[in-house]
């Protein structure tokens, strides 16, 4: 049986690896911002052109949990939210490795192993809020 913290560690790998696979460049892992007062983490920064693109990636092994999407709040996207304007703010600006940011996007990506084991499918919903 695979531990939680492995589990995420795997999902998230196979969430950048989908982002990749779609044309996204993966920027940043587990981001948590430096200034003070400021928590939380981005589990996947990405840029899909001019957009910076904010994922909150979800694993789960089972179905006992319910679909990993459903963990997702409203208070989680505005956090999410937050955390992506301090990350643009921690990169210099409007441009993240060069890129002009020209608007911000938060995605979920959901990592499911509705057997418990086996091959895992993955669930990409775009501009989630």
């Amino acid at each position: 049986m695979i531990a939680r913290a492995q589990l995420g560690r795997i999902g998230e790998a196979m969430a950048a690896r989908h982002l990749e696979s779609r044309g996204l460049a993966v920027v940043a892992r587990n981001w948590r911002p430096r200034q003070r007062g400021q928590w939380g983490e981005l589990d996947l920064v990405a840029l899909d052109g001019g957009v910076l693109v904010v994922c909150e990636v979800k694993a789960r092994r089972g179905t006992g949990a319910g679909h990993p999407l459903e963990a997702l709040t409203v208070e989680k996207v505005a956090r999410l939210r937050r955390l992506a304007g301090a990350f643009v703010a921690e990169a210099a600006g409007r441009t993240v490795e060069g890129t002009p940011i020209e608007g911000v996007r938060v995605d979920a990506i959901a990592v499911a192993w509705p057997d418990g084991g086996g091959r895992a499918e993955i669930e990409h919903v775009e501009a989630v809020g």
